[in-house]
C-alpha cells in the first residue's frame, strides 16, 4: 500500500494528521470520540481524502458498485497523484461495502464553499439512455457553479470528459437526470434572470450533444419581469421526477415554495403561444398545477414523492384508505441552533391542486444536547433513491450533528424514528464556529449532510465537514421492518 503514495504527500499527510489532532483536541469539548448508534451499524468508511461532501449518487456497473461522491469547494492532497487538487468529484468503488476502494478523484472548480467543487452527480447507463453508446456509462456533475458537464465513467478509474453545458451560468446546483429518457433539468443562474437559481431543461439522451429545450421559474423570475412580483426572493433548490409528474423545491431554509408541474406540458410548452418556450407569465403559467407557498419558517430543500401509500388507521375507512404523499424535508443552515428548527414534513396531495400538511419528523434536541454540540443540528435531506426495499417503507435523513436517522413512514400521519447513527468525529473532521462576543467559539461536530441508498439496502452518509463517507446497514426492530 506504502509503494503507491508519493514520498512527499507522506510527509505531508503527517504534518496535516499532527496538526488535525492538535486541533481536534483544542477545538471542542464537545467532539465526539465515540460512534453513537441504535439500530443501525457501520460496515465501511472512506476518508474521501477529506473533503468536504455533497451529493453521494451509488450505480452498480456490472458486477461492481461505484460511489460517486460530489464535493464542495476547497482543496485537498490526493495520495493517488501526490498533488494538490481542487474538490471535485470522489469515485469510491463500495463492491465491497465493509472495504470501500477509493478509485480516483475528479478535480473540481477553484473556489470555496458553492463557489467550487462540483456538488452535484448523477449517473445512467448507456442501456436505458435512448441515443447513448449502450455499452457506457455517463455521470453527469456541476462544476463549481459555472458549467454542467457529462463523463464517460464506463471505467470508473478513468474517466472521460464527453460534453459541457455553458453560457454565463452561476450558481449551478442540484439537478436530476431522467435516465429512462435522458430529459435532465439543471438548476442554474441564466443570464437575466431575477433569481439565483431556475431551471434549465435540456434533451441529454444523446450525452455528446446536449440539446437545450427551455428555462423555467416562478412567474416574476423571468428577464424583464416587474421588480414588484419579487421573483428575486425565491430560488430553486431541486426537482425530482416520477411519472407525469415533477416536484420542484424552492428556498431550503424560509419561505418555501412547492410546485407540482405536468411533465408533459412542460416539454411540449404553451401550444396556444406564438413561442411555446418563451419564458412569459402565460407559459410560465401552463406547466403548473399547483404552486403551494409554505409557513414562513419553513423550505424545501428536497420534495420526494410517496403515490398511493395505504394508512393503516383509515384501513376499515370506506374512503381515503389509500393517500399520495410528498415527504419535504428542510435545511438548517445556521451553527448552533440560531435559527428555527429544521425538520421533516409530509404533505398530503391526493388532491393535486390542494396540498396540505399532515405531520412533520424532527429529532428531540435534549436527546443530544445537539445545540450545544457545534455545527448544525437539524435535517438538511433525504434519500431519493426509490429502491422497493425502503420505498414507502423507510425514510433515511441527514441531520448534521445528529447523523443519519431512520424514520418509518408507513403511517404518514405519524412518522416514527426506528434507528440513527452518529459517526464518531476523526483527525479529519473540520471545526464550526459562532461568534460570541464578537470572536469566534469553534466546535468541532459530525455533520452528516447528504443520505443515499443503493438497490441492495446498504445506506451512505457523507460529511460536510471532511469527515468522509460511512456506509451503514440495519440492525435489530429496524431491519426486520424491511426484512422479505
Amino acid at each position: 500500500m506504502r509503494s503507491g503514495i508519493h514520498p512527499a504527500f507522506r510527509r505531508r499527510l503527517a504534518a496535516s494528521l499532527a496538526c488535525a489532532v492538535s486541533l481536534l483536541a483544542g477545538a471542542s469539548v464537545h467532539a465526539q470520540a465515540k460512534e453513537e448508534a441504535s439500530n443501525m451499524q457501520l460496515l465501511g468508511h472512506n476518508d474521501l481524502q477529506a473533503r468536504t461532501a455533497y451529493q453521494p449518487t451509488i450505480q452498480q456497473q456490472g458486477d461492481r458498485w461505484i460511489a460517486y461522491v460530489g464535493h464542495h469547494g476547497g482543496k485537498q492532497p490526493n495520495p493517488l497523484t501526490g498533488k494538490d487538487e481542487y474538490n471535485g468529484t470522489s469515485i469510491v468503488d463500495v463492491t465491497d461495502p465493509k472495504a470501500p476502494r477509493y478509485l480516483a478523484h475528479l478535480p473540481g472548480e477553484e473556489g470555496e464553499g458553492e463557489a467550487g467543487g462540483a456538488q452535484m452527480v448523477r449517473v445512467c447507463s448507456g442501456k436505458t439512455l435512448p441515443h447513448a453508446d449502450q455499452s457506457r456509462f455517463y455521470m453527469l456533475r456541476t462544476f463549481g457553479g459555472s458549467a454542467h458537464e457529462i463523463w464517460d465513467v464506463s471505467a470508473p478509474e478513468k474517466p472521460s470528459l464527453v460534453s459541457r453545458i455553458t453560457g454565463n451560468l452561476r450558481d449551478t446546483h442540484k439537478n436530476f437526470w431522467e435516465c429512462d429518457t435522458g430529459i435532465a433539468y439543471l438548476i442554474s443562474g441564466a443570464p437575466g434572470w431575477k433569481t439565483r437559481r431556475m431551471t434549465q431543461v435540456y434533451d441529454l439522451s444523446d450525452p455528446a450533444k446536449p440539446r437545450f429545450i427551455r428555462n423555467f421559474g416562478l412567474v416574476g423570475q423571468q428577464p424583464g419581469s416587474p421588480d414588484s412580483l419579487r421573483g428575486s426572493d425565491y430560488d430553486m433548490h431541486g426537482p425530482i421526477r416520477l411519472g407525469n409528474r415533477i416536484y420542484f423545491g424552492y428556498n431550503t431554509f424560509l419561505n418555501g415554495v412547492i410546485q407540482i408541474i405536468d411533465r408533459e406540458k412542460l416539454l411540449r410548452g404553451n401550444p396556444s403561444a406564438k413561442d411555446p418556450f418563451e419564458p412569459t407569465d402565460e407559459n410560465l403559467t401552463y406547466p403548473v398545477i399547483t404552486t403551494f407557498y409554505t409557513s414562513p419558517r419553513l423550505g424545501a430543500h428536497t420534495t420526494l414523492p410517496l403515490m398511493g401509500m395505504d394508512i393503516p388507521e383509515f384501513e376499515k375507512n370506506k374512503e381515503g384508505r389509500s393517500r399520495d404523499m410528498l415527504l419535504v424535508v428542510n435545511e438548517s443552515l445556521r451553527n448552533e441552533c440560531q435559527e428555527n428548527r429544521q425538520m421533516m414534513y409530509m404533505v398530503d396531495i391526493t388532491t393535486e391542486t390542494k396540498p396540505w400538511g399532515v405531520s412533520n419528523f424532527q429529532v428531540p434536541e435534549a436527546s443530544g444536547n445537539f445545540c450545544a454540540r457545534g455545527g448544525r443540528f437539524g435535517s438538511h435531506s433525504s434519500n431519493e433513491n426509490m429502491t422497493s426495499k425502503y420505498h414507502k417503507k423507510l425514510i433515511f435523513l441527514a441531520y448534521f450533528n445528529a447523523g443519519i436517522r431512520a424514520v418509518d413512514i408507513r403511517d404518514p400521519w405519524s412518522p416514527k424514528e426506528v434507528g440513527y447513527y452518529i459517526p464518531a468525529v476523526t483527525a479529519n473532521t473540520d471545526k464550526r464556529c459562532i461568534k460570541v462576543d464578537g470572536a469566534d467559539r469553534c466546535k468541532v461536530a459530525i455533520q452528516t449532510n447528504n443520505v443515499e441508498t443503493d438497490d441492495r439496502g446498504y445506506i451512505y452518509a457523507v460529511d460536510r465537514a471532511n469527515t468522509g463517507m460511512h456506509i451503514l446497514d440495519l440492525t435489530g426492530p429496524a431491519r426486520a421492518i424491511v426484512q422479505p
